[in-house]
C-alpha cells in the first residue's frame, strides 16, 4: 500500500533528511528514519517486560541439565 506524504512539512523534513543522510530517494530516507524508530520504541519498552520475554523462552527451553559438562562440550566442540 502507498503513502503519500499531503503535509507539505512532512514532506519538507522527508527531503532534509534524504539530502542529510544522502539516500537515494525520499522512500529510503523515510524507511531507514522509520526502522532507527522502531528500534528505538522498542529499546524504550521497560526492562521488566524485556526481562520476562527474555525468561519465557528460557522457561521454554526446558529445565537445565546439571549432570551437563560445559567444559567437556566445549572442548569436544573445539577437537580438543
Amino acid at each position: 500500500m502507498a503513502l503519500y506524504i499531503r503535509d507539505p512539512e512532512v514532506d519538507e523534513l522527508a527531503s532534509e533528511l534524504q539530502r542529510l543522510t544522502k539516500a537515494a530517494t525520499k522512500t529510503d530516507a523515510v524507511r531507514t528514519a522509520l526502522h532507527h524508530e522502531l528500534a528505538r520504541a522498542r529499546q524504550s519498552q521497560p526492562l521488566r517486560e524485556r526481562l520476562a520475554r527474555a525468561k519465557s523462552l528460557a522457561d521454554a527451553m526446558g529445565p537445565n541439565d546439571p549432570s551437563f559438562d560445559m567444559k567437556k562440550f566445549s572442548d569436544e566442540m573445539w577437537g580438543s
